[in-house]
């Protein structure tokens, strides 16, 4: 039998392993449990792919990812390893020839879901010889994991189902709680824990705040074009963001196509097919679905909205320069993430595990020291020293007395009977006589308009950084209105200065052309931000803890999707339509989910196409604003 280092050279053509590569490879064919805590490029494939050749049974490796299991599969088919795939995207003559050809010894390794891996099991224990389960993901058994699955839970029962099975489980992202649950959940004995280095210095870390969406559009083609006939991959919140960024791209002569998991299994493979073939450079994909590209070519990775949370930004990051070559990560953040976010964090069943994770994202995005030592000691790799490949290191922040700025801002916060929202906030201070201002006599207060001469972005900026400072909260459960603390109260009343950073500047200037009038409402306490300076704040992704319109509709307002079933059917019955006809059931869910208050921000939801938007959308948008004013 040929030894790990042997097969590594002969089979996949590398000379040396990575660090622990061969010492996980050597205590798993010694038929010994094991955890391992990789990131994501760090080589984790390898780590029971070899073990797999080295036993005489067959390994079967569980994966939630039908796109890393076909990708996986090509690999290893092309190294001439026997390598096939039970999943949903096969019809059942399919499947049949696998499970002919995993009886007969053809395959060494089988890739399965923990879905269909429970139905299998019986078939497995009757007619296979399982010698490894290597269970990918391994963080989503865990409650405490970033991508909890109820399906994972099943898989505590394997040692008992097969107890002559070796159990490895294989993660990029764990913390102390999750590596602790996936060890006692999955049952493992004689079991080593493995963690490597979760550095990755070859990825430069950038974040940029405060974007508009014509402003991220410009960055990313500036990324592109320093990346000529190179693979990226932007990952949005939303599945229409991905089209319409796409959509933009491919305007703007890119080579891009969208992913998400409203596509067809068969279009969905064909992007991944074009995409892996670089037949297409750019992927603009949903992260809540995840892709499971395993490409080392990718030179760029773009977050278009913050994600949930740290494990998962790095998980997604960490598929650029899995070859060791220099690549870049660019990370989009603003407010309207986070609220969105947070009322996902609110309605999702995992409220205090969820907002901690954002919480840490967050401060991730805001914070002014070294970023690849947040995310090293985030994963408990102590690092004091800062990496020379971020954008904090690269550029440290200028900073400055910010008293009186902050001053005007609690002042116009405190006139109100903090009865405003974040947006508004701004707008009080620019001097903006929107509707509801006029409405609500904020015009008439003495801090109307004393933040004129600073513009509406840098407004934002700096109260997300009175935000960060503990100068303010935000009372989620009063719409969303600004709070001003004691530390604000203090800085308000004179009692001690408050130092602000410079806002970054955004290197790329608007083209010039004239921008479409701003809309005369802007509603506090709902995070709708209007204004054409604030447009970038309007985006309304997908809730990420599932990346399902019907699971979003769960949290729509119900009142308000009763008032827009009476608005359908009265278009249905001008036009003699059945009501289905003017708009689904799930598009009214989403409405009410989203309620987008301009005919642009209606292209953000599902099933609203562009001739439905010029022939009704507006009577939905002015039903949606006159529910929004009466609650």
């Amino acid at each position: 039998m040929p030894t790990p280092r042997e097969i590594l050279k002969s089979v996949f053509g590398y000379d040396s392993f990575r660090p622990m590569q061969e010492d996980i490879i050597n205590h798993v064919v010694a038929h010994n449990d094991a955890l391992v805590l990789m990131p994501t490029g760090g080589g984790k494939s390898i780590c029971y792919q070899i073990p797999a050749l080295i036993f005489d049974g067959i390994t079967v490796v569980i994966s939630p990812l039908i796109s890393l299991m076909k990708d996986q599969v090509d690999a290893l088919n092309a190294n001439g390893i026997g390598a096939e795939a039970l999943n949903s995207n096969n019809d059942e003559s399919e499947n049949a020839a696998i499970r002919r050809r995993s009886k007969s010894g053809e395959v060494k390794i089988l890739y399965i879901s923990p879905e269909r891996l429970q139905r299998e099991i019986p078939w497995l224990q009757q007619h296979l010889n399982v010698s490894l389960f290597a269970i990918d993901e391994a963080h989503c058994i865990s409650q405490w994991g970033h991508d909890f699955r109820p399906e994972y839970t099943q898989l505590g029962g394997l040692h008992q189902a097969f107890p002559k099975a070796t159990i490895m489980a294989l993660t990029a992202t764990a913390d102390k709680l999750t590596k602790e649950d996936i060890v006692r959940q999955l049952n493992l004995q004689d079991y080593k824990l493995f963690i490597s280095s979760f550095d990755r210095p070859n990825l430069s870390l950038d974040v940029r705040r405060g974007y508009s969406g014509q402003d991220k559009l410009k960055t990313i083609l500036s990324i592109i074009s320093k990346h000529e006939n190179e693979s990226g991959i932007i990952y949005c919140l939303s599945r229409k963001n991905t089209e319409k960024v796409a959509a933009d791209l491919i305007d703007a002569g890119v080579s891009a196509k969208a992913y998400h998991a409203g596509m067809s299994a068969e279009e969905r493979n064909q992007v991944q097919e074009d995409f892996i073939n670089d037949r297409i450079d750019v992927v603009c994909a949903t992260i809540a679905f995840g892709m499971g590209i395993d490409k080392s070519n990718v030179r760029y990775v773009i977050h278009y909205n913050l994600p949930k949370s740290i494990e998962s930004f790095y998980q997604e990051i960490g598929r650029a320069g899995r070859d060791g070559l220099p690549s870049e990560t660019v990370l989009f953040y603003n407010f309207q993430d986070i609220m969105t976010l947070r009322g996902f964090v609110n309605e999702s069943g995992q409220r205090e595990i969820n907002s901690e994770k954002l919480d840490r994202m967050q401060e991730y995005a805001e914070s002014q020291v070294c970023r690849r030592r947040i995310l090293l000691n985030y994963f408990g790799e102590n690092n004091s020293s800062n990496c020379g490949n971020c954008d904090i290191c690269k550029h440290p922040p200028q900073r400055f007395n910010g008293t009186i700025l902050v001053q005007k801002a609690l002042s116009a916060i405190k006139r109100t009977g903090e009865h405003v929202g974040f947006s508004m906030t701004a707008e009080i201070l620019k001097g903006f006589r929107s509707e509801e201002i006029v409405q609500n006599g904020y015009d008439k207060i003495k801090t109307f308009g004393v933040g004129s001469g600073t513009t509406l972005k840098h407004w934002h900026d700096y109260l997300l950084q009175m935000l960060q400072l503990g100068y303010i909260e935000i009372a989620y459960n009063e719409s969303s209105h600004l709070k001003i603390t004691e530390s604000g109260n203090e800085v308000l009343f004179g009692k001690k200065s408050a130092e602000l950073a410079v806002p970054p500047q955004i290197e790329t200037k608007p083209d010039g052309k004239q921008r479409k009038p701003r809309s005369k409402y802007t509603l506090s306490g709902a995070a709708r931000f209007n204004t054409d300076d604030a447009r970038q704040y309007t985006d309304a992704p997908d809730n990420p803890y599932n990346d399902h319109i019907a699971s979003e509709s769960n949290h729509a307002d119900k009142t308000l999707f009763e008032v827009l079933r009476k608005v359908r059917k009265q278009i249905a019955d001008e036009n003699n339509w059945p009501a289905y006809v003017v708009l689904s059931d799930k598009t009214l869910k989403d409405l009410a989910y989203k309620t987008p208050l301009s005919l642009d921000e209606l292209q953000d939801v599902f099933g609203f196409g562009e001739v439905k938007i010029q022939k009704f959308g507006q009577r939905f948008i002015n039903a949606i604003l006159e529910y929004l004013k009466m609650h």
